[in-house]
């Protein structure tokens, strides 16, 4: 029973049915493992194209990239490109995506992290999709022209933000969630 301010009444809590506490479990748990998957698909498909224009800085292994186009930027061939992709948008998601899994506590990272109510693994997610529309822009200005890939990965970036920004998922990376399993574990 909660004692209403406002009339003075008694009333009845609502009652929660363990099937719509489920039906709540199993959704949340759907926005995190498709959030995980974008992120993961991401970073699997930066280090292969990293990876590519690392051991091939002339763009032969991707298919022929020419040179050319890289006339109007400041690099020569695809390597700083390469390793640029390769780390910033391979490893760092992979490290984000072992993050969301594992929740660890990083104080260092809380000194990057925005959202302070949140934590920092599910902030940095955000910061990816921002990167990747950042990186396409920089990439469509410095090779004068926008092919399918260029506009997959920004479409791409959308759906990222979005599943970031479900409800479902903030509820996940929400300390005051998190803090509570933590205690719980130790009881």
């Amino acid at each position: 029973m909660l004692f209403d301010t406002q009339n003075r009444n008694l009333k009845k809590m609502p009652r929660i049915s363990n099937n719509n506490l489920k039906e709540n479990i199993q959704m949340k748990k759907k926005g995190q493992l498709i959030h995980i998957l974008f992120l993961l698909f991401l970073a699997l498909s930066a280090i292969g194209g990293g990876m590519a224009l690392i051991i091939s800085p002339s763009g032969k292994l991707l298919g022929g990239l020419p040179l050319s186009i890289l006339k109007s930027s400041p690099f020569s061939d695809f390597l700083i490109p390469g390793i640029i992709l390769f780390f910033v948008l391979g490893i760092f998601p992979i490290l984000i995506v072992w993050s969301l899994i594992k929740k660890p506590i990083i104080p260092f990272m809380e000194y990057f992290n925005l959202f302070k109510d949140m934590h920092w693994s599910w902030s940095c997610s955000i910061y990816v999709a921002f990167i990747l529309i950042v990186w396409i822009q920089v990439e469509t200005y410095f090779i004068q022209g926008v092919g399918w890939l260029q506009m997959f990965y920004m479409l791409y970036s959308i759906p990222m933000l979005i599943l970031a920004l479900l409800p479902q998922t903030r509820n996940s990376y929400a300390l005051k969630t998190i803090k509570s399993h933590i205690i719980k574990s130790y009881l």
